[in-house]
C-alpha cells in the first residue's frame, strides 16, 4: 500500500484595494487625541509602516477569505465539490455562533464537512497541522484552509487625554491591515510537509489580548498590545524552534524560502535573528500591508510564487510567533 502524506499545493490572497497610509493613520489619530502630541513618522519609525490595505465597510471576513478560496480552487483547476474539509483559521469572525467556515462553504459552494481553528496569529499554521494529521491518517484527501482579517477595524483612534501609556499600547493597532487567503492541502504520494512543530508559553497571555464583546461588554473593541510585554513572553520559544527544525532534519540554510509572521519591521528581524535567517531571504509584507495576522505567512507564500521565487521541490520553512504565547514552524517540500 502506498503511504499516504500530505502536500501544500497552492495559495492565493484578495488584497483589498483600499489603502491607509501611516501619515493619514497619524493624522487622524492626532485629530481625535489632541492632547497626546503624536510626533510625525511615529508608524513608520517604530514599526516600519509605509501603508496599510483597508477593506470596504460592508466586507466581512467571510467574504475576503471566500474570494481568496475562489482564486486557489481555479487557479489549481479543483472543484469546490472535491474539497473534502473545510477550516477557517482567522482571529475575527462573522459571528461567534455558527462557525464562520460555513459562511465561507456556503459562499463558495464547498458541501464538504467544516470548522473553525483559532490561535492567534498561527491559527494557519496549526490548520496545516491539523490538515496534515487528517490526511496522512486517510480521513479526508483534500483540505481548504481560509482566513479573513478586517483587524483595521480594531484601531482605537480615542484614547484617555493625556493618557501618554495608554496611546502607546493603540499604536500597534494602527499598524493592522485586511486581507483574506487560502490554502489548499492534498493527499500526495510524495511527502510534502515534512514536519510541523508547536510550543506556548500560555503565562504570557495578557501581553496582547482583544477581548470577546459578548464575554465582556465593558471592554468592547479594545485591542491592546503591550509590546515590550509580547516580546518578553516568547523567552525560550526561539530555542525551542531551532531545536524542532534540526529534529527534523533541517538547517536554517537548507530553505529555499522562509517565511516568517510580520507583525513589524523589527519584529521581523528579530525573528529571523531567532531561527538563524538572512532577513533579506525573506519576503517583507509588512510595510505595504501591516499586519495582516493570519494572513501574513500565506501572502509571503502567494507572493513568492507569483514571483517565480517558490518552485516545485523547493524546501519552504513556515515560522509562527504568536500572542498567547505561542510558536510553531511547518517545514514542506513544495
Amino acid at each position: 500500500m502506498t503511504p499516504i502524506h500530505s502536500a501544500l499545493v497552492h495559495a492565493a490572497v484578495h488584497v483589498p484595494a483600499g489603502r491607509q497610509s501611516a501619515a493619514e493613520a497619524e493624522e487622524l489619530f492626532r485629530r481625535r487625541n489632541p492632547g497626546l502630541g503624536l510626533p510625525p513618522g511615529v508608524l513608520e519609525h517604530m514599526y516600519g509602516l509605509r501603508q496599510r490595505t483597508v477593506a470596504p465597510p460592508e466586507d466581512q471576513p467571510s467574504d475576503l477569505a471566500a474570494r481568496a478560496a475562489r482564486t486557489v480552487l481555479a487557479e489549481s483547476g479543483t472543484d469546490a465539490r472535491d474539497v473534502d474539509l473545510l477550516l477557517f483559521a482567522g482571529i475575527l469572525a462573522d459571528y461567534e455562533e455558527p462557525a464562520t467556515a460555513h459562511v465561507v462553504a456556503d459562499k463558495i459552494g464547498v458541501a464538504a464537512p467544516v470548522m473553525d481553528l483559532k490561535n492567534a496569529c498561527n491559527g494557519v499554521l496549526n490548520a496545516l497541522e491539523v490538515a496534515d494529521a487528517f490526511v496522512r491518517a486517510g480521513r479526508y484527501r483534500r483540505v481548504l484552509v481560509t482566513t479573513g482579517e478586517v483587524s483595521t477595524r480594531e484601531s482605537r483612534w480615542h484614547e484617555p487625554v493625556g493618557d501618554r501609556a495608554e496611546a502607546l499600547s493603540a499604536l500597534p493597532s494602527l499598524s493592522t491591515g485586511d486581507m483574506g487567503s487560502a490554502l489548499l492541502v492534498e493527499a500526495s504520494a510524495r511527502p510534502g510537509v515534512l514536519g510541523a512543530r508547536f510550543f506556548a508559553n500560555s503565562r504570557g497571555w495578557p501581553a496582547a489580548t482583544l477581548p470577546n464583546a459578548y464575554a465582556d461588554h465593558r471592554r468592547l473593541g479594545r485591542l491592546r498590545i503591550d509590546s515590550a510585554r509580547l516580546a518578553a513572553s516568547f523567552d525560550g520559544l526561539p530555542e525551542r524552534i531551532r531545536a524542532a527544525v534540526g529534529e527534523l532534519g533541517v538547517k536554517a540554510g537548507d530553505f529555499d524560502l522562509v517565511c516568517v509572521h510580520q507583525p513589524s519591521v523589527p519584529f521581523t528581524r528579530l525573528v529571523c535573528e531567532w531561527i538563524g535567517v538572512d532577513p533579506d531571504r525573506v519576503l517583507a509584507t509588512f510595510p505595504d500591508h501591516g499586519n495582516v495576522a493570519t494572513n501574513t505567512i500565506p501572502l509571503q507564500l502567494a507572493t513568492a510564487l507569483r514571483e517565480g521565487r517558490l518552485r516545485r521541490g523547493d524546501l519552504v520553512g513556515l515560522f509562527g510567533f504568536a500572542s498567547g504565547a505561542s510558536a510553531g514552524v511547518v517545514v514542506c517540500e513544495w
